[in-house]
């Protein structure tokens, strides 16, 4: 019996698949439990227009994400951090203080997005790289200078 999945169902199939499966086991279990449904007429298009809105969201993300990589890609964010004689902060600049500056200057960013690989601990320049999306970054310069209040 042909069966559309509704869910992901564990040696079976993935949420959206169409799958040739026994009789009593798409009536008993599948379908009684409702991670099926009979692959009809009505659920094979149904099937096939969740399909085509799934990759048409996907596209819309991808764009959204390329506009604001290009957006991010060359700006310069400038942070103030209390330091000693050396340069030497108090503290570190961690991707928090990073996305509240981008947030300044009109650019939404999650914290997590922003690949740091160790907190900044001394002043002066860094190139940093932000995940905006799978595959997609963009660099952008931080500026770390001591607090002169």
């Amino acid at each position: 019996m042909k069966v559309v999945l509704l869910k992901d169902v564990k040696g079976t199939g993935k949420k959206g698949e169409i799958k040739n499966v026994a009789d009593g086991y798409a009536n008993n279990f599948l379908i009684k439990n409702g991670f099926a449904r009979v692959a009809d007429n009505s659920a094979l298009s149904e099937n096939k227009m969740q399909k085509d809105a799934n990759a048409f969201h996907k596209q819309q993300e991808i764009l959204a994400a390329k506009a604001l990589a290009k957006e991010i890609e060359g700006k310069t964010v400038t942070l103030a951090i209390k330091c000693g004689e050396n340069g030497k902060t108090f503290g570190s600049v961690t991707s928090k203080e990073i996305a509240e500056a981008l947030e300044k200057i009109s650019i939404k960013l999650d914290k997590k997005k922003i690949d740091l690989k160790e907190p900044i601990k001394m002043t002066g320049s860094y190139i940093v790289v932000a995940k905006v999306y799978p595959e997609i970054s963009a660099k952008f310069t931080v500026n770390v200078v001591a607090d002169k209040s």
